[in-house]
């Protein structure tokens, strides 16, 4: 029960520091969990953001739940999840009863302005840390490339680049995997001519 309220408390904390959307989190979640706990690896949350990607719903929430699940099983994916939106669901329900009388305001539209950037700057960050470890050679390069040409440029849903860079994934290992094994067999018949 004690890990459960732990991971209730640090998904709140993250939940109430989370601007910006799921990307804004990841540079949160790899001080949290990787530096700080050690409940993830970097890999992994990366794992988690690609499915999260891919299923339906909020990113952040989804990475939320698969952390959780993979700390403390179902109930730690239900503390994990319960902790990150509730904050959430507080403060939407305060904005949304407050918001129509300060919009207007100057300084309520420049403390928006400035936490947009803010934002922008959390989320290059997390690329930055993220690209280290996913672009490796120059195949992930090129898909890198693709998709962000793709991305920028055209009206295709997200999780169409995460799935077919997987299929991309899938067949590049397939491959390498042959090709290793060939290589791998005519090694071994050299060795037996000598």
């Amino acid at each position: 029960m004690k890990t459960l309220l732990k991971l209730y408390a640090l998904f709140f904390k993250l939940g109430i520091i989370n601007f910006g959307g799921g990307y804004a989190l990841l540079p949160l979640l790899q001080k949290e969990l990787v530096e700080k706990r050690g409940w993830a690896t970097e890999d992994e949350i990366a794992d988690y953001y690609a499915i999260g990607q891919c299923t339906p719903g909020a990113i952040a929430v989804n990475v939320s739940t698969f952390i959780g699940y993979k700390i403390k099983g179902v109930l730690g994916g239900i503390f994990a999840t319960l902790g990150f939106i509730s904050p959430a669901l507080f403060i939407i329900f305060i904005i949304a009863t407050v918001l129509n009388q300060f919009a207007d305001i100057p300084q309520v539209q420049s403390a928006f302005k400035a936490m947009r950037v803010c934002i922008f700057v959390l989320v290059v960050s997390a690329i930055l840390k993220l690209q280290k470890k996913s672009i490796v050679d120059k195949i992930t390069f090129g898909i890198a490339i693709v998709v962000l040409f793709l991305a920028i440029f055209t009206p295709i849903p997200l999780f169409v680049y995460v799935i077919v860079a997987g299929l991309i994934g899938v067949g590049v290992g397939w491959y390498r995997d042959k090709h290793k094994k060939v290589e791998q067999s005519d090694d071994s018949e050299k060795k037996e001519e000598e």
